[in-house]
């Protein structure tokens, strides 16, 4: 997760890269918000090692040999090309010429793009690798150690220490540079903005790359980065630093690398403008009752919290809601057979940070584990594996042939695939949980 995920450098407004080995499981989906999401970048602090590389390809006629060459012998001219577009986004002739002249393309990246491990573990298995003692104990000594700084943030911002705390420990391990990644952002930005598949997205991310040499908030030799371009302690995407970065520490720069007041204050100010509530939690794990009906796990369904105590849903903790007027929808990550949520707003904002259920679901459990909570508890199901893309377009495929409108056939299984999955699954004669497994493919597939 650095803001890290090979995911999100394919879909939506991203933030940044590829989750070192391990990541979101086939519940953890994309969700409607992605195209709002900056995305993350690099987890490349687990003990699992560097993301692996698949071959480049996945089918587009971008990401062939053939046309992977002509783009890459081209690479200085398109980068010349893009010159207009950096001037009229007040990049002077000098700093484009200054970190451009000897930019080379890094082809390896284009290997990472089309692996994506974020859906090769289940997502209980991804939120335990996140969410260990290792870090609740290291995000309490960094809640104490900038404790003023923590105090300035809530007040200037209203957003919840304990989640900008998660997010800093998830995206890099609270700064590692395992964590944050090597790559050099500019060379990163540059090559995806003119070879392979993503050049319209990471144009953007060159140019606003360019920008911030510009006006010198980072150094060069600092910003360092994943594959995708997610820098710093919180991994922000260059275009999502535009939007969100802040001047914390009051020394004229926005600079998330360096500066622990930027770096606090910036995130909070992206979960501020994604719509963070202060002082509202951000879901609860509840305990559904016998005979509940599973067609109301569905995003579109949000109900008051009163309303879904009337309906048998308790708190896995046994204490009662806090606010009954509050709106919630049920989320069941891992199927019928995990833990079961009802997610409020503020979940809703860890997703435009980044769009996936998993990545939101870590942070905010191990925001809650940072203030003193207990772990989840309800088991998550063993699973020996999520599914691949290739599996997961299968079941796209086989549902559009029933007739279904599940959108696009793209691996991303969204609110429509899982009503979808939910009502193949009531004709059936399954539990219509919506959770796509290898049990319903080789069901769909006799």
């Amino acid at each position: 997760m650095a803001q890290t995920t090979c995911m999100r450098a394919l879909k939506g407004a991203l933030k940044g890269a590829c989750i070192a080995g391990l990541a979101l499981a086939a519940a953890s989906l994309i969700t409607p918000a992605r195209a709002q999401a900056q995305t993350t970048g690099s987890i490349f602090g687990l003990p699992l090692g560097q993301p692996q590389a698949a071959p480049a390809g996945g089918g587009h006629p971008l990401m062939t040999p053939q046309a992977l060459a002509e783009a890459q012998a081209n690479f200085p001219q398109c980068i010349a090309n893009l010159w207009p577009l950096a001037q009229s986004k007040g990049v002077t002739q000098r700093t484009f010429e200054r970190y451009t002249a000897n930019l080379e393309p890094q082809m390896k990246i284009m290997e990472f793009m089309d692996s994506q491990p974020e859906f090769s573990k289940p997502i209980g298995a991804y939120v335990n690798m996140l969410v260990t003692e290792t870090r609740v104990k290291k995000g309490r000594e960094i809640l104490e150690r900038y404790k003023p700084i923590f105090d300035r943030m809530e007040k200037a911002y209203g957003v919840d220490r304990y989640a900008v705390t998660a997010i800093w420990g998830i995206e890099s391990t609270y700064g590692d540079p395992d964590g944050i990644g090597r790559r050099n952002v500019l060379e990163s930005t540059a090559t995806l903005a003119c070879i392979g598949r993503r050049q319209d997205y990471f144009r953007d991310e060159f140019i606003a790359t360019l920008q911030i040499l510009e006006k010198g908030d980072v150094p060069y030799d600092h910003l360092k980065g994943s594959w995708a371009g997610a820098f710093g302690p919180t991994q922000f995407m260059p275009t999502s630093f535009q939007r969100f970065a802040v001047d914390f520490d009051g020394d004229g720069k926005r600079n998330v690398v360096d500066s622990i007041p930027d770096i606090i204050a910036s995130t909070a100010n992206n979960l501020k403008l994604d719509g963070w509530e202060f002082g509202k939690a951000w879901g609860y794990e509840v305990v559904l009752p016998q005979g509940f009906d599973y067609r109301n796990a569905n995003r579109s369904i949000k109900r008051t919290l009163g309303e879904w105590d009337t309906m048998g849903l308790r708190r896995a903790s046994g204490v009662a809601f806090p606010r009954a007027s509050e709106t919630a929808y049920l989320l069941l990550p891992a199927g019928a057979n995990g833990p079961a949520f009802l997610m409020m707003k503020n979940f809703d904002a860890i997703l435009k940070y980044n769009p996936a259920d998993a990545y939101a679901l870590a942070i905010g459990h191990l925001a809650d584990r940072l203030r003193g909570g207990n772990a989840f508890a309800q088991s998550w199901p063993k699973e020996e594996r999520g599914l691949s893309k290739a599996e997961r377009q299968e079941i796209q495929s086989r549902l559009a042939q029933m007739g279904y409108d599940i959108g696009n056939v793209d691996g991303i299984l969204g609110q429509k695939t899982r009503v979808a999955i939910q009502d193949y699954q009531v004709r059936s004669g399954a539990l219509p949980d919506g959770y796509p497994d290898l049990q319903l493919l080789q069901q769909m597939r006799r």
